[in-house]
C-alpha cells in the first residue's frame, strides 16, 4: 500500500465530487449518470436520503479532504508497519457516517472489513471505488455481511445494540459507540443569522444525526417566538412524509396527555430536561445562571457528542451552524479513532 498515491486519490475523490455537484445535469457523461444513479437509488431505498442531504454531506467530505488538512491530521499519529483488518459496523442514520471511519482504518494503513448499513448501502462503495480507482488500486477494502478473522472491530449502534456488541466482541479489540446527541446554550443575544444557522444545526438530516441539537438551554427572559421565527428557512420539512408522520404522531400524544408545547406546524418545542428529543419536537429549558447549564452537560457528557454555543460562554463549543461540519480529527463519542487503530 502506498499512503501517498491514497491521499493523492482521496484529493482527486474530492475533485471529481465538486465537479459533479457543479455541472448541469443537461450536460452529464456517462459517468456522472452513474453517479447520480447511485443517489437516486439511495433516496428510493431510504426516503431521509433526500437528494439535497445526499449532495450535502458529499459536499462537506468534498470541501474538507485537501491535501493540507489530510497530511495535517495523518501528522499525529504513527504509521503502522503491519496491517492488520480492522471490522466496521457502520451506522445509517445520515448519509456517508460512516465515512470517516473507512478513511481512518485505510490511511492508517489497516485493511476495513465494512458490514455496511443497509439503510445507506449505495453511496459508500461507489465512492470507494472511485477513490481506489484513483489511487491505482492502492486502497484496500472488503465487503462483508459477517464478521470474521478480524483484529479489531469498530461499531456504531444504539444504546441496546451496544450492549449486545459489546458482550459480542468482549474478547476484542474495540471501540463500541453508544446514542449521543448535541445540545446549544443560548447567551441570548444572538443575532437573526446566528439563530438561523442554529436551525441548520438542528434540521439538517431532518435531525437524525448525533452532532444534531435536539436539547436547548435558553435564558429565563427569551423570547420562544424569536426561535420559531429563525426556523422558517426549513419550513419544508414537514413535506416529507416521515418527518411529518413523527410530527402528527408526537404532536397527537402531546394534546391527548394536555401537555404543554409550542407549535409552528413544523416543529414543536417543549419544556423538558431530556437530553434526547422525539423526532420533529426540541426541548428546551430556562436557566437564571449559566452554572446550571454547566453542571447539567458535565452530568451528562457521556451522552452529548458536541455544544453549540458563542464561545465567550466558555464551554468547549462550536459555533452556531458548524455541528455537522466537524474536522477529520473529530470523533464519534469523542474516541481518537486514530490512535486506536496506531495501537492494534
Amino acid at each position: 500500500m502506498n499512503i501517498e498515491k491514497q491521499i493523492s486519490g482521496l484529493c482527486k475523490l474530492s475533485a471529481y465530487i465538486k465537479d459533479y455537484l457543479a455541472k448541469d445535469p443537461a450536460n452529464f457523461n456517462e459517468d456522472d449518470e452513474n453517479f447520480s444513479s447511485v443517489l437516486r437509488r439511495s433516496e428510493i431505498e431510504n426516503s431521509w436520503f433526500t437528494l439535497e442531504n445526499q449532495k450535502i454531506a458529499l459536499n462537506q467530505w468534498a470541501n474538507l479532504l485537501t491535501e493540507n488538512n489530510i497530511k495535517h491530521w495523518l501528522s499525529k499519529y504513527q504509521v503502522v508497519k503491519t496491517p492488520k483488518k480492522v471490522g466496521l459496523i457502520l451506522a445509517g442514520n445520515i448519509p456517508l457516517v460512516g465515512f470517516h471511519d473507512v478513511i481512518s482504518v485505510i490511511l492508517s494503513q489497516h485493511i476495513p472489513m465494512i458490514k455496511l448499513s443497509s439503510k445507506d448501502k449505495r453511496m459508500l462503495p461507489f465512492l470507494l471505488n472511485k477513490w481506489n480507482d484513483f489511487s491505482e488500486g492502492n486502497v484496500p477494502f472488503e465487503f462483508v455481511e459477517r464478521l470474521n478473522d478480524f483484529d479489531a472491530v469498530i461499531a456504531t449502534g444504539s444504546n441496546n445494540t451496544a450492549r449486545y456488541l459489546e458482550y459480542y466482541f468482549k474478547d476484542s479489540l474495540s471501540i463500541i459507540r453508544k446514542n449521543r446527541t448535541s445540545v446549544a446554550v443560548l447567551k441570548g443575544d444572538e443575532t437573526e443569522a446566528e439563530l438561523q444557522l442554529l436551525a441548520e444545526d438542528i434540521f439538517r438530516y431532518f435531525g437524525l444525526g448525533c452532532r444534531n441539537v435536539t436539547r436547548l438551554f435558553i435564558p429565563q427572559d427569551f423570547l420562544i417566538d424569536k426561535i420559531f421565527e429563525s426556523f422558517l428557512n426549513f419550513k419544508d420539512v414537514i413535506n416529507h412524509n416521515k418527518y411529518a408522520n413523527n410530527y402528527e404522531y408526537n404532536r397527537a400524544i402531546y394534546l391527548l396527555n394536555a401537555e404543554r408545547f409550542w407549535d409552528n406546524n413544523f416543529v414543536m418545542l417543549k419544556e423538558d430536561e431530556a437530553l434526547f428529543s422525539p423526532l420533529s419536537v426540541l426541548n428546551f429549558t430556562r436557566y437564571n445562571d449559566i452554572e446550571e447549564v454547566r453542571t447539567f452537560i458535565n452530568e451528562n457528557k457521556q451522552d452529548i457528542q458536541a455544544i453549540v454555543a458563542k464561545p465567550e460562554l466558555g464551554f468547549d463549543s462550536i459555533n452556531f451552524g458548524e455541528a455537522q461540519n466537524p474536522g477529520l480529527d473529530t470523533y464519534a463519542d469523542n474516541v481518537d479513532t486514530m490512535e486506536f487503530l496506531s495501537l492494534i
